[in-house]
């Protein structure tokens, strides 16, 4: 597998991204879109299992603009992460992802479709990125924005998976239920639901990690983006 820097040329300038190819070179575009501390570990582990799977994966700095790629580990990592999703210009963000998903697009490496897998944060920028779009699948683990975008739900056409712990803190009542309602009404659209899981329950690097939860989810969107998006 090779991993690498790059570039995606937007309207304001480079956005730094990180490209990860499959052993093969060559093989489907997956777009991953960061959790709330910017390309951590966690979401580095994830970009390269997607690699191991055949998949080349792009993950751009969605907080560029504010100077930062990542919020290192730690007991500040929370303060920091939610700190610095509350200065993004969501517009502006939604426009990065725009803009890395279509250099995605046109990669040599590419050789089939492109879908877009996101975590928290990521989850909810996928989400509203499908919506304008249009790619040819998305996995979205606890989108936190999405109960705010559900207006957008009939605008996302593409087989889309869902995965939300029962227990998540941050998506709780009114907003879960609507989460679960709005989306299950198109088609093509799965949720996945886990008893006693947190926000955040992927995360291996947080107390909220739920590996039952975690294994089982990971399964479903292995699945899930074998059926939507094969490889060779």
């Amino acid at each position: 597998m090779t991993r690498s820097t790059t570039y995606v040329e937007t309207p304001d300038g480079q956005l730094p991204a990180h490209l990860w190819l499959p052993e093969g070179g060559t093989g489907p575009g997956l777009l991953l879109l960061q959790e709330i501390f910017g390309i951590s570990r966690y979401v580095q582990s994830r970009a390269q299992d997607l690699a191991d799977l055949g998949y080349v994966v792009l993950a751009p700095e969605i907080y560029w603009r504010l100077g930062v790629s990542r919020v290192e580990e730690g007991p500040q990592a929370m303060d920091e992460g939610l700190a610095l999703m509350g200065r993004v210009d969501w517009d502006a963000a939604v426009g990065d992802a725009a803009s890395a998903l279509a250099d995605l697009r046109g990669r040599p490496e590419v050789d089939a479709g492109t879908g877009v897998v996101g975590f928290c944060f990521g989850g909810g920028l996928g989400f509203h990125l499908a919506a304008l779009e249009q790619p040819d699948a998305l996995v979205a683990y606890y989108g936190s924005a999405i109960p705010q975008l559900l207006g957008l739900a009939p605008q996302v056409t593409c087989p889309s998976l869902h995965h939300l712990g029962l227990a998540d803190a941050y998506i709780a009542g009114d907003a879960r239920q609507a989460m679960l309602d709005a989306p299950r009404a198109q088609p093509a659209t799965r949720v996945e639901t886990y008893e006693g899981a947190d926000h955040a329950f992927d995360n291996p690097d947080l107390p909220l990690h739920h590996a039952e939860a975690s294994s089982a989810a990971w399964e479903h969107t292995v699945a899930f983006l074998a059926e939507q998006l094969p490889t060779a």
